[in-house]
């Protein structure tokens, strides 16, 4: 059985509980940095954190769910085809995109 990872909701990549805490901040830093390096019309609000319901019974799969769907909110579609891809790497696809 695998151990419990936690998933990233800036990135999406998966976490050890302990390294999650020291991963974040640096995450959501970086995003900073590349957010502000795009052209004015690919920038994005920044990311917040999904709200757990409180004294309701979650999972840590319900977390890890929200987690994930709030990456994949990160992503922004091609012109052409439709297929999604953090904003720093759609300049390098629709370039090659028919």
């Amino acid at each position: 059985r695998r151990p419990p990872f936690k998933v990233c909701y800036i990135c999406g990549r998966e976490f050890g509980s302990m390294s999650i805490s020291i991963h974040e901040p640096k995450c959501l830093k970086k995003w900073h940095i590349e957010n502000n390096q795009l052209p004015r019309h690919l920038r994005r609000p920044e990311p917040r954190k999904p709200e757990v319901p409180a004294g309701g019974s979650y999972t840590l799969a319900d977390e890890n769910e929200a987690a994930y769907y709030s990456a994949q909110a990160q992503f922004v579609p091609c012109r052409n085809c439709g297929r999604t891809f953090f904003p720093d790497r759609l300049p390098v696809h629709e370039r090659c995109c028919k």
